[in-house]
């Protein structure tokens, strides 16, 4: 930082535009140029000043060459600008164009706090003073700023402070920064600059009121507090050294109320830091005795070694947050949780205030703080402070702004403070449009409290009404344009006002009107609103509506239209006449009987659609079968090659089938050596056959060629130290030496067995064994990682046929507020030049694009950013947008639950009983499924359901049974078998 802010002060100004100008303008403009350079390195020099010896060396380096030189070009007239002069003018040029431009996009969306931060560092480096603080005071007006940037702001303002008014500047400026988080630099920071001002009117009891407060806030801090107390007992000890050498000029009595009273005060300190646990305490102690003239009394002694025990009970945790790495959730997490139950309020809020240091953008962590101090503290300030805090860090997070309503109410503020806090958070940019109706709701239960039911008409009712009707045309208008729903599809809060106006104001009229505008949003088909508003009539209106309104329910429902009959026929047994029972009746049989039709109908549909997917299923089926066949017949030595095979003995290895050599190709082979290929368990050996012909040969060499593939063995006790990996390039020659190298960098390969094919193909997949189980787990990060230009597949070894619903995806699959989902992406689109687009607007953690098992771009990816905020921002600024010709579309990352198919056992036949789809055997599905019997036996039982693969057997009777039926005898049989 400091030498970029050397460089930028060494930069010269843009170049006025070309124009005749005359000579002592020139001199002026060059001259003011120079000046607001040497102020803009002043202000870096004090700011950095605090860096130690080498800045200041650098600095005079600076100021004894660069400085001159500008000095020297500002008072020469006839000076011309050279090459060097206008590299420094183009650059501060696009300083300027990049400071508009930020300027603008700050004007479009002032929540985006990237672009506060980089305007604040362009315009520090180009000296714009006055700038620089006005956008520092929006930025802390918006969001709370960090530590680095409080220092910075501070130091630049104590560089320029001149006098008692600047000085009360940056006391305010130290208030403003210690309230946004718990942060000690900046207290000992403000410490050490009040002591600067002891001289003025009051100077003292600042000082002191200043370490106080700091000891209140940090001074139980386990690592960082112990400054605090050094930095407050060297102030005041530094002011009994000063009064020493004139306490023997004094009485007793004004030496007692003057040097001793400041004696007490450092052994005050003394005492009370040796009561906390904090780190290296026993140096303190150590230097205590060195210090005091005194011995130390018992009672210290004994909230020492108090001390020194609490602070044994701390150690693991304070231990575990320095081992960890930012932002060490986990460890505060855990650390929380053993102050919650511990209990001291003090010590509790300030392992929260530490975690929120480092977690700020966690908003449950917001939530559970605010939650502990609304129901054990409750005090006001501190209450209000931490809710004003949680929603400047997290505005997205609905429940934040929910809760800090509630708070204001309930510490008593006043109502136009809550009416302003509400009206931020609705520009405060939520992800998701029921995040909106919550805040109307958490806003308008506010607004009911406040009304007096108990008169007629009062301002605050007439408020309530005008909120209602604001937030029904918010939802309707403003939150359905952006994400295409109101986010109130049940009509929640027009339910809420409908109930407020019967029960609370006596207005079944007006709740009424908005029973009937809920129906019209596509309401009415539900039974549980018809329900909901026959209940409210009920309570609140008379039996007619009531009656109406079930009768209009009847019509309409249909999901629960049996429910909603019944309740009108109670209604009309215990209050209707009989004709209103007849009526009733009439409505009810009718309306279920239109119910069942529509029902059948919609099964026979169904049905109707399922039958034909088995159809087009055993069409394609068939077509494929015939294309085989043709396939056959057009290969050369057809008939030949099926003579061959007739002519094979059973014994020959040749003669087995294909598949169901692939079937085993990777089985486990039986001990000992392989018996001869002319031989079979159980069959006496058969002569070698005839060769007939060229085919024949081939076959041979095929099948010789099938034993020489070795086979892939798997011990499936060693699962947990072996990974899957798939979907490589069938072309990789030498698979085991290509991929070792890449899977040693996790562990110690034992060995790698890659799968070939009857004809020593590679298959694309293998087994990697580890030795150990740590380095499995690691060589799962290797997952989709590009192998030969196709996305490498690392898996688990798992046997599926012990875990069928075993499923490898390390996505989630659940709503990601901060990660988006892009699509409409051109197929040429790459990482890095969409990463370059989505910087723009955040902190890129991760960017994925989805491809094929090909390795080919799908036009999708996601992104991931560092919070909810950075997201949702880049989906306001980036849905839309055009990418290479190509319009692309951003949302939130909210992928779609998978439905689960239906299992074919539950199938329904037109017009029938249920009845399974297939049964099968304990193997599963067979491969052809032929049925074993005669067609012309099948002719009489034609007329039943037809399956895939032929007739569908009937459950209740055997196959055998079926076949028995005709009762013919031997003759009649032989007649029907040779029946053309």
């Amino acid at each position: 930082m400091a030498t970029a802010a050397a460089a930028s002060a060494s930069e010269p100004e843009a170049e006025p535009p070309a124009g005749p100008k005359a000579e002592g303008e020139e001199d002026e403009v060059k001259a003011a140029r120079t000046r607001r350079k040497v102020l803009s390195r002043a202000v870096a020099a004090a700011t950095y000043k605090t860096m130690g010896p080498g800045w200041e060396q650098q600095e005079e380096g600076v100021s004894e060459s660069d400085g001159d030189e500008e000095y020297a070009m500002a008072s020469s007239a006839d000076s011309s600008a050279g090459d060097y002069e206008w590299e420094y003018d183009e650059e501060e040029e696009k300083n300027q164009l990049e400071i508009e431009r930020l300027e603008e996009q700050l004007s479009i969306n002032v929540y985006d706090y990237n672009c506060h931060v980089d305007l604040i560092r362009l315009l520090r480096l180009e000296g714009e003073l006055t700038k620089v603080r006005v956008a520092r005071e929006k930025m802390s007006e918006i969001f709370p700023l960090t530590e680095e940037l409080w220092l910075e702001w501070l130091h630049d303002e104590i560089s320029m402070a001149l006098d008692s008014l600047d000085r009360e500047h940056v006391y305010e400026l130290f208030e403003k920064a210690v309230k946004d988080y718990i942060c000690p630099n900046i207290w000992l920071e403000y410490g050490q600059y009040s002591v600067g001002g002891i001289g003025q009117k009051g100077g003292l009891e600042k000082v002191r009121s200043v370490f106080e407060r700091a000891l209140s806030s940090v001074g139980l801090h386990m690592t960082k507090g112990l400054a605090i107390w050094e930095a407050y007992r060297e102030f005041e000890s530094a002011i009994v050294e000063a009064a020493r050498p004139m306490a023997g000029f004094l009485s007793p009595f004004d030496r007692e109320q003057t040097f001793d009273s400041q004696l007490e005060k450092v052994h005050s300190l003394f005492r009370r830091q040796l009561a906390i646990p904090l780190y290296d305490m026993e140096a303190t102690f150590a230097e205590y005795e060195e210090w005091s003239e005194d011995p130390i009394p018992e009672s210290v002694v004994q909230s020492y070694n108090k001390a020194l025990q609490q602070l044994e009970k701390y150690k693991p945790y304070e231990e575990a947050l320095l081992q960890a790495e930012a932002p060490r959730l986990a460890e505060y997490q855990a650390y929380i949780d053993f102050e919650m139950k511990v209990g001291d309020p003090a010590r509790i809020q300030l392992i929260f205030e530490r975690a929120l240091v480092e977690n700020c953008l966690v908003p449950d962590l917001w939530i559970r703080y605010s939650q502990y101090l609304d129901r054990q503290l409750k005090v006001k300030d501190l209450v209000l402070s931490v809710h004003s805090r949680a929603v400047r860090n997290c505005p997205w997070t609905v429940a934040l702004w929910s809760r800090y309503l509630l708070a204001m109410e309930r510490h008593g503020v006043e109502h136009r403070v809550i009416s302003v806090t509400f009206e931020k958070a609705l520009n405060a940019g939520f992800i998701q449009a029921t995040d909106y109706v919550e805040i109307w709701q958490a806003y308008l239960d506010y607004l009911r409290r406040r009304v007096d039911f108990k008169q007629d008409s009062s301002k605050e009712l007439e408020e309530l009404r005008s909120a209602f009707t604001r937030a029904l045309e918010h939802l309707q208008q403003e939150v359905e344009e952006r994400f295409n729903e109101s986010g109130d599809p049940s009509c929640v809060i027009m339910q809420n006002w409908a109930r407020i106006e019967a029960r609370l104001c006596n207005n079944m009229q007006k709740a009424r009107e908005l029973w009937d505008t809920i129906m019209t949003k596509g309401n009415a088909k539900y039974a549980n609103m018809w329900l909901e508003y026959y209940n409210l009539e009920r309570a609140h209106g008379d039996t007619q509506h009531c009656r109406k309104a079930l009768h209009r329910a009847v019509q309409c429902t249909s999901d629960y239209p049996e429910h909603v009959c019944e309740v009108l026929l109670t209604m009309e047994r215990m209050e209707g006449t009989l004709e209103d029972w007849d009526i009733a009746v009439q409505k009810t049989e009718t309306r279920l009987a239109r119910v069942t039709e529509q029902r059948v109908k919609a099964a026979e549909k169904e049905a109707a659609l399922a039958q034909q997917e088995e159809e087009k299923a055993e069409q394609r089926k068939r077509v494929r079968a015939e294309k085989k066949a043709l396939r056959k017949k057009q290969q050369p030595g057809g008939g030949d090659k099926r003579k061959a095979e007739e002519g094979k003995a059973w014994g020959e290895d040749g003669a087995e089938q294909p598949s169901k050599r692939r079937r085993v190709e990777n089985s486990v082979a039986p001990a000992g050596p392989e018996p001869d290929a002319g031989q079979e368990k159980g069959l006496p050996e058969k002569p070698a056959p005839v060769d007939i012909g060229p085919p024949s040969k081939q076959k041979e060499k095929a099948a010789a060629l099938r034993r020489e593939v070795p086979k892939v063995l798997h011990d499936s006790s060693k699962d947990s130290v072996t990974v899957f990996v798939s979907n490589l390039p069938y072309s990789m020659g030498e698979p085991a030496a290509k991929l070792r190298p890449l899977f040693e960098a996790c562990g110690e390969v034992v060995e790698i067995r890659p799968v070939f094919s009857n004809r020593g193909d590679f298959r694309g997949y293998c087994y990697v064994e580890f030795k150990e189980e740590q380095s499995a787990l690691k060589a799962l990060e290797l997952d989709r990682k590009n192998m030969e230009g196709r996305p490498m597949f690392v898996s688990p070894c798992v046997d599926k046929s012990k875990n069928p619903d075993f499923k490898v995806f390390r996505y989630s699959t659940a709503l990601e507020k901060h990660k988006l989902f892009i699509s409409g992406l051109p197929f040429s689109c790459t990482k890095e030049e969409l990463e370059d687009i989505c910087k723009a607007h955040g902190t890129v953690k991760d960017l994925r694009l989805v491809t094929n098992r090909a390795g080919k771009p799908k036009g999708l990816a996601y992104v991931e950013y560092e919070n909810e905020s950075q997201a949702s921002q880049a989906v306001m600024k980036m849905d839309g947008m055009t990418v290479k010709e190509n319009v692309i579309k951003v949302a939130i990352s909210n992928p779609p639950q998978r439905k689960v198919p239906e299992k074919p056992e539950a199938r329904r036949a037109p017009g029938g009983p249920m009845v399974p789809r297939q049964i099968y055997g304990a193997r599963g599905k067979g491969r052809t499924q032929l049925a074993l019997l005669p067609r012309a036996l099948q002719r009489p039982g034609a007329a039943a359901g037809q399956a895939e693969n032929g007739p569908a057997p009937r459950p209740a009777v055997p196959t055998s049974e079926a076949a028995e039926a005709p009762k013919m005898s031997n003759a009649d049989f032989a007649k029907l078998l040779l029946r053309k």
